[in-house]
């Protein structure tokens, strides 16, 4: 028969209801409590921080298509007044030109939809469209010199927006073409020739459209694994320390503003030199993801879990006060006891000690507060119990 080992761990301890952190309604919004009672709050979703990087980026971004708004009016004015090219109706460019600068003081200077970003760059590249559109009437329709300014919209969606938003800004654009060549020559222009002509002038902006999306497309892709590499520990994957601080520091904040707990935990895993010394590193890299795994399954996903360093982790948890954070703590340790390390033909148990601070009784700000959960945990290292619940060996 063979011979195996079968590990039941108990993690079965009092679960006290406490009100502050069993609430079930902050801000107006329902919540859903996990299983110690710490209601599941969004604010550290890692889906919501990417959106928020996006948003930023678009902001930036919008900036700049202000600066192709200004630009545009300027070439205009510079074949209007500088060339001496010929147009049909000088005053009707005129006030096109100015409303175009009133849309751009108005649309981009008052704060209107401050909040929709990617809107506000969909309407101003519509509303580039429509004003070339409005200038080109004026000014030798689909054959004045003027009609590659459409390359200015077209890039600026494929930039900003995407590519499903950039086919809509082409497809307007060669739209606007073929109303320009029937405003110039009448259905009559409609011809074979004029299909080989506006297959000419309509290609590049093809190409210059699919080039720049796929390039766009490229960039972010590669600013997103530079942004994981550099958010990320490379052992475990969890946040490194440099990501940790800017979270919890907003956080921190956000919870100061709205009179809020938050708890930081500081974790340390027991004697892991001597794990590195008596099996190696790599069962040491192995005790160090097991912790990690071993947090991740604790916590929510709504907090923060990240390698503070060597053998050291910290972790955030939102909205939670002492009891729950001490749940939590205990937790960890069970669940880390409860598992083994296999090493060769052994296995080896790990334990971690486990420090508790809370915001804002154990400091009023987040560093305070990290140093508060340091000292706690070498405080538990010290004078820690043995994990709650029974181990028991059984073998078949």
């Amino acid at each position: 028969m063979e011979s195996g080992l079968r590990v039941a761990h108990d993690l079965s301890f009092g679960r006290r209801r406490h009100t502050a952190a069993r609430r079930t309604i902050l801000s107006g919004q329902h919540m859903a409590a996990d299983p110690i009672g710490i209601p599941r709050s969004g604010g550290t979703d890692p889906l919501q921080r990417a959106l928020e990087i996006d948003q930023a980026e678009l902001r930036g971004f919008a900036r700049s298509v202000t600066e192709v708004e200004w630009l545009l009016m300027i070439l205009v004015l510079l074949f209007l007044f500088v060339t001496e090219q010929p147009v049909m109706r000088r005053e009707v460019i005129i006030a096109t030109l100015v409303l175009f600068a009133g849309f751009i003081l108005v649309f981009r200077y008052s704060g209107l939809f401050k909040e929709q970003t990617r809107f506000k760059l969909g309407f101003e590249a519509l509303t580039m469209v429509a004003f070339l559109t409005a200038v080109l009437t004026q000014t030798g329709n689909d054959k004045s010199q003027l009609i590659n300014l459409y390359l200015l919209p077209i890039i600026t969606a494929a930039l900003t927006l995407g590519k499903e938003a950039t086919v809509l800004v082409v497809a307007l654009v060669c739209t606007c073409y073929l109303m320009l060549a029937t405003l110039a020559g009448g259905v009559d222009a409609l011809s074979i020739a004029f299909v080989s002509e506006a297959m000419g002038t309509l290609s590049p902006f093809l190409l210059v459209a699919f080039l720049t999306t796929l390039l766009a497309e490229n960039i972010h892709t590669a600013k997103d694994r530079i942004r994981a590499l550099s958010d990320r520990d490379e052992l475990t994957g969890l946040y490194n320390m440099r990501a940790f601080s800017g979270l919890v520091q907003r956080e921190h904040d956000l919870a100061a503003r709205s009179e809020r707990q938050y708890a930081l935990l500081m974790i340390d895993i027991d004697n892991l030199k001597a794990i590195n010394d008596d099996f190696g590193h790599e069962a040491g890299n192995r005790a160090i993801r097991l912790v990690a795994d071993g947090l991740l399954r604790i916590t929510r996903s709504t907090d923060i879990v990240a390698r503070y360093g060597g053998d050291e982790f910290m972790v955030y948890l939102g909205d939670a006060d002492q009891y729950a954070a001490d749940e939590v703590a205990q937790r960890m340790r069970n669940v880390v006891y409860a598992a083994t390390l296999e090493v060769g033909d052994t296995m080896e148990r790990v334990s971690i000690n486990v420090g508790v601070a809370v915001f804002p009784n154990d400091g009023k700000d987040s560093d305070a507060v990290i140093t508060a959960a340091d000292r706690a945990m070498y405080k538990d290292k010290k004078f820690r119990r043995p994990p709650k619940g029974s181990i028991e060996i059984v073998k078949i």
